[in-house]
């Protein structure tokens, strides 16, 4: 894997975090995320096991344009 297929976006004006999965050769947009719990779901639903245990794995997720686990508006 030459980039992790999961990408939390940087925060919003309003809030949240988009979040994207890289699969099947393309992005694909699961939603907005205002919590680590909204996260784990979106990973769930897109076939990620273990979606809890890969938030901190930079292996698995890119956190860009703010900490991770941080979803206040920017």
């Amino acid at each position: 894997m030459s980039r992790p297929p999961i990408v939390v976006h940087r925060p919003s004006v309003s809030g949240g975090r988009r979040v994207s999965v890289h699969r099947h050769g393309q992005d694909e947009i699961l939603g907005t995320a205002y919590s680590d719990h909204d996260l784990v779901v979106f990973l769930e639903s897109a076939g990620i096991d273990d979606a809890e245990g890969v938030l901190d794995d930079p292996r698995w997720v890119e956190w860009r344009g703010g900490p991770a686990h941080d979803f206040r508006a920017a």
